[in-house]
């Protein structure tokens, strides 16, 4: 083996840990339970109140998975359109501004309630983006291992151009060596 190849364990050591998927999904649990566990017992509010605070998570939590999922897309160089990248900063900056607003403005909850739905949904986002990302990892590392066709004897792959390819093309390495195994290099 020398520098310009790459084996399989050596691919595999880009998929997350098994702990940290399990953390990322735990965060996200207790974020969103939190939240909704708040929402139900919080009996200053309306339904109507609970119902704002409700959609503003399911909104913020879709529009995070949808930008990072943009951003990751940009670069590896899968091409996405800027109407669909602006609408996700878009929803995700809407989301915040909704969540600030109503918080603001609520004046049956006192500081700690406050910071206490702004921290359950702060974390539900990054656990909801890691997820993303996790599952995108975990995804690309068996598309690459899985075809061995592209693997010599070694179960090696020559990775010398995909190197070079991402420092000049902005893909990621995933996209380098994916794009280098799909054209038969």
């Amino acid at each position: 083996m020398n520098n310009d190849t790459t084996t399989r364990s050596q691919l595999e050591a880009y998929k997350p840990t098994a702990t940290y998927v399990g953390i990322s999904w735990g965060a996200m649990l207790i974020g969103v339970l939190a939240y909704l566990i708040g929402l139900w017992n919080a009996q200053s509010m309306l339904i109507n109140e609970k119902g704002y605070y409700l959609a503003v998570l399911a909104l913020g939590l879709y529009a995070a998975i949808s930008l990072q999922k943009t951003l990751r897309d940009r670069a590896e160089g899968i091409p996405t359109t800027n109407l669909y990248y602006m609408i996700s900063w878009a929803a995700l900056g809407l989301s915040i501004a909704l969540i600030v607003i109503g918080l603001v403005n609520a004046d049956g909850l006192i500081l700690s309630e406050r910071g206490f739905y702004m921290m359950a949904f702060t974390l539900s986002l990054f656990a909801a983006v890691t997820i993303q990302k996790n599952t995108r990892d975990e995804e690309q590392v068996r598309k690459l291992i899985t075809p061995i066709t592209g693997f010599n004897e070694n179960s090696e792959i020559d990775i010398t151009k995909e190197i070079r390819n991402h420092s000049e093309s902005g893909k990621s390495l995933f996209g380098a060596v994916k794009s280098r195994m799909e054209s038969g290099d």
